[in-house]
């Protein structure tokens, strides 16, 4: 790209002796207001002279002899524009063009400059030249719908939805097990420990280029993947200003709560979502209160600022892009929770709470250095503190049921108070360099860093025996507890790949290969500690449950009261990857292309531990595997307009560090879930056959029909025994997955310059599965079942209105529905008698969510929007089957249900 001269330089041309001219000019783009159009091309209409707009959109056609010419402005997605003009000697002639979409077939631009991967129209045409299945949305459409982050984002793709509650998504009905996610092409890591994935909630749209879902398998990824890989193009630098964006709003069932919302104890040690802590867990017993504090809602509040700079340094083009949040947020949810064990209920709470505030920090940053038109370094930090303060009841109506308690069944009361903190680091080297048209490299480092802690989980458990006493429940030591958990993962990961194009050159002066070749590495590293502190309190009573903290006292603990401690539970794991990888892209002639790939990947894990309620306490495990993992591609152009594309590939599903270290993580409801070192890795099939239909209005049609097997598959199931344990397993031999998608784009109404008013989105996803049972997983004729954490059917869709005027109103609903799916495999309680003792499968029931955005500029520089999310607030429900034993009747229970209530908000955000 030709260097831009400076308007001083320009100036200075005017008084050459040159007989020639020129043309300058800025070039704005119509759907942004105006703001500059950067990387258009423009160029002398029957000639090869022409250039590019810089960044800020200005351009510059020197040295033209004088005479009548007409110059042409394209850009990819953008409707071509020709303007006539004379050209006189030593005269510089100013065109400034605003550019609109396209309302042209999309293979009408050619693509000569970067693409402006934030565009719809760019990135739709990426797909449809795109020899892989990949679907991508930008920053462009996101902001024309209103969605607010990434995992919002991802909705909007096919055959994917968010968990309620959370950033967790599913691709193609299956969870975070199944998929992998990366920033820019680097692994990125999960911000919950307990989670794979991150959560992509925390990438709002202020720092994203766009979101790109590859659902057939890339050699040049991970093989560690089975539904597919997220893809974060994070932010970089398109044009100078800055922006803040104000926000406040408020949860309906925190409305109304003023003076009785909790916050655990704990936070009198957090700052603005920051824990300091003062004291060790044991000294914690005594010189901090026990009881939660009673306090007022306050409301939703978020603050983000964002803005972009450009200089030189030593004659190089500096960039710079920089980023960063603070929002605080109170949720509360009302319920029920329930258990049962070989049929028979062991736990029963009709009045369940909970509290949740919530505090998260970001902060982003990306650089990138412009050494020539060729050679780009790029550095990107991201970093994020998110603090969750949760305070969970269940039991204070007096009517809630703990099976084989002491003192009583009866009255069983339960408290949780928790802060979790997760402090994360992600630090990103890119490098892209173009040798020539024909030659391209680019290589990526990146050094993550997680620390998640629990510093000073708080857990009561008690008997109300009437109004005026409450009795400290006793059946071991640690049911009055206070606990700390520390999690830290330091993770280096890189990549180098190589690309060469060869052959023939065809009638547009392509050539038909394209060998790729290159590596990855990636080396992550986990330490984990957790140490209970339990008070043996047997006989000990209390007015009501707002008063334990009057027993915790330096003088009870003379008269009655004891520490019990016990070694603290600790595990260290290691995974290594080493790969490399090549691949073939051809184009067998006008019709047919593709791709062939083959990928060598070895994957060592390492965990050693030393954890309780494990046989001797110490263990260790180490797995190894090298595998080839093939990949084929093949596009065939039915017409300009129709694509038909097959993809084939093998992947795996690599167990992770919870999932085989065999730490029991009790939740707040009770619930104990730990890994089982046996654990195997599952080796996975992939087979795609897509249609995809672009017409000439820029919209998409497509129809993806797939099939899966997933081999030695890993689920969430109940194990046997009285303690109520869920382990992750490898529950069967195979699973077969097939599934069907749908898809569609359409503009359903158009003003007078052809700009969509109405657009319309919407997506299904219909999906069939069986996984066989291995012998110790069957139970009550029960050989067969579905996949855990897999939804069957899932709708996407959203219909938005644009009045497509200067200050734009945006108008969006969308609605999502994912079905139902097994939460926890079921199991036999006993395999002798399995066909009545046996623990039946938990289902979380399918619901639907609405949300309704609302977004006006007020001007170029204001904008104002309204949140609805949730609006209708429906029930999210587990069940289980139950069988009594002495009748035979089946009833279907519900044993978790609550509602997370509407979220309401309003932005300002101001430019400038």
């Amino acid at each position: 790209m030709k260097q831009i001269l400076t308007l001083i330089a320009l100036c200075f041309s005017g008084f050459t002796f040159a007989q020639t001219g020129s043309v300058t000019g800025t070039l704005t783009d119509k759907e942004y207001n105006d703001e500059p159009l950067a990387f258009a091309n423009v160029i002398i209409k029957g000639t090869t002279k022409g250039t590019t707009s810089d960044f800020d959109g200005k351009y510059i056609l020197e040295n033209i002899e004088p005479g009548e010419y007409i110059i042409q402005f394209s850009f990819v997605g953008y409707e071509t524009q020709e303007i006539s003009t004379t050209i006189v000697a030593d005269e510089t002639v100013t065109l400034n063009v605003s550019m609109g979409p396209s309302s042209a077939k999309l293979d009408e631009v050619v693509i000569k400059t970067t693409i402006k991967r934030e565009s719809e129209t760019a990135l739709l045409l990426e797909q449809k030249k795109a020899t892989t299945i990949k679907e991508s949305i930008g920053s462009e459409r996101l902001s024309k719908i209103g969605v607010s982050s990434a995992a919002n984002a991802t909705t909007k793709i096919s055959g994917v939805t968010q968990s309620e509650g959370s950033g967790e998504i599913y691709i193609r009905g299956l969870g975070d097990r199944y998929l992998s996610t990366t920033m820019n092409g680097l692994p990125i890591p999960s911000d919950d420990v307990q989670n794979k994935n991150i959560d992509l909630g925390l990438f709002s749209t202020n720092i994203l280029q766009n979101v790109s879902i590859s659902k057939t398998y890339d050699i040049a990824s991970y093989g560690d993947q089975a539904s597919g890989t997220v893809d974060v193009a994070s932010k970089i630098y398109s044009k100078k200003g800055f922006k803040v964006t104000l926000g406040s709003g408020m949860n309906s069932n925190v409305m109304g709560l003023n003076g009785d919302f909790k916050r655990s104890i704990i936070t009198d040690d957090v700052t603005l979502g920051f824990h300091k802590k003062q004291y060790a867990v044991v000294n914690l017993i005594t010189k901090q209160d026990w009881d939660p504090i009673d306090t007022n809602t306050n409301p939703n509040l978020s603050l983000t600022l964002s803005g972009g700079y450009k200089f030189d340094l030593l004659g190089k083009e500096v960039t710079v892009f920089g980023a960063g949040s603070y929002n605080v947020s109170q949720d509360f949810y009302e319920g029920i929770f329930k258990s049962y064990r070989a049929n028979v209920l062991d736990n029963s709470f009709s009045d369940v709470n909970q509290y949740n505030t919530t505090y998260n920090t970001t902060g982003y940053l990306n650089t990138r250095v412009k050494l020539n038109d060729d050679h780009r370094i790029t550095y990107t930090f991201l970093g994020v503190n998110n603090g969750i303060d949760q305070v969970y009841e269940q039991g204070r109506n007096t009517l809630g049921f703990v099976y084989d308690q002491d003192p009583q069944e009866e009255g069983a009361f339960v408290r949780d108070q928790n802060f979790k903190q997760t402090t994360m680091f992600v630090n990103q080297l890119h490098g892209d360099h173009r040798f020539s048209d024909n030659h391209q490299l680019k290589w990526g480092a990146g050094y993550n860093f997680v620390l998640a802690e629990e510093p000073n989980r708080i857990r009561n458990e008690a008997n109300i025996l009437d109004e005026n006493t409450v009795q400290y429940a006793h059946v071991g030591d640690f049911q009055q507890r206070k606990s700390s958990q520390k999690i830290e993962d330091i993770e280096y990961n890189a990549f180098v790949k190589d690309a060469i194009k060869f052959g023939s050159e065809d009638e547009e002066g392509l050539k038909p290969f394209k060998l790729n070749f290159g590596a990855n590495f990636r080396t992550k590293e986990r330490k984990f500690n957790s140490l209970f502190i339990g008070v043996r309190a047997k006989g000990f009573q209390v007015l009501d449950v707002d008063s334990f903290s009057d027993t915790f006292t330096p003088n009870n603990f003379f008269n009655g009261l004891s520490l019990k401690e016990r070694e603290p539970d600790v595990y260290f794991a290691d995974l290594n990857i080493y790969s490399g990888f090549a691949s073939l892209d051809f184009k067998a002639n006008n019709k047919l292309s593709g791709n062939f790939g083959l990928r060598y990947e070895v994957d060592n894990i390492d965990v050693e531990w030393s954890v309780a309620n494990y046989v001797g306490r110490y263990g260790t495990t180490s797995k190894s595997y090298n595998n080839l993992f093939p990949s084929l591609n093949l596009k065939y152009e039915i017409n300009e307009t129709q694509f038909l594309r097959l993809a084939g590939s093998l992947t795996q599903t690599l167990p992770e560090f919870k999932e085989i270290a065999p730490f029991e993580y009790v939740t707040p409801t009770g619930r104990v879930i730990k890994g089982d070192p046996n654990i195997s890795k599952s080796d996975v099939t992939n087979i795609d056959v897509k249609w995809e239909f672009f017409p000439e209005n820029g919209g998409l049609f497509s129809a993806t029909s797939f099939y899966k097997q997933i081999k030695n598959p890993i689920n969430l199931t109940m194990a046997r025994g009285s303690s109520g344990v869920f382990q992750y397993r490898n529950t069967g031999d195979k699973a077969d997955v097939f599934g069907l998608e749908l898809e569609t784009r359409l503009g359903l109404l158009k003003n007078a310059d052809e700009d969509n008013i109405v657009d319309f989105n919407a997506n299904v996803t219909k999906m069939w599965f069986e996984q066989d049972l291995y012998k110790e997983f069957q139970y009550n004729n029960k050989s067969t079942s579905g996949l855990q954490g897999a939804s069957d059917l899932i709708i996407n869709s959203s219909v938005s209105y644009n009045n497509q005027r200067e200050n734009a109103f945006i108008a969006t609903l969308s609605a999502n529905y994912a079905s139902d799916k097994i939460f926890a495999l079921g199991s036999p309680e006993d395999l002798e008698q399995s066909d009545i003792m046996f623990n039946e499968e938990i289902i979380e029931k399918g619901f639907i969510t609405l949300d309704v955005i609302l977004s006006k500029a007020i001007n170029k520089n204001l904008t104002i929007k309204a949140l609805a999310q949730n609006i209708l607030n429906p029930v999210i429900k587990q069940t289980q089957e139950i069988t009594d034993i002495p009748t035979g009747i089946t009833t279907n229970e519900t044993v978790q249900s609550y509602k997370r209530g509407a979220d309401f908000s309003l932005n300002l955000s101001y430019k400038f």
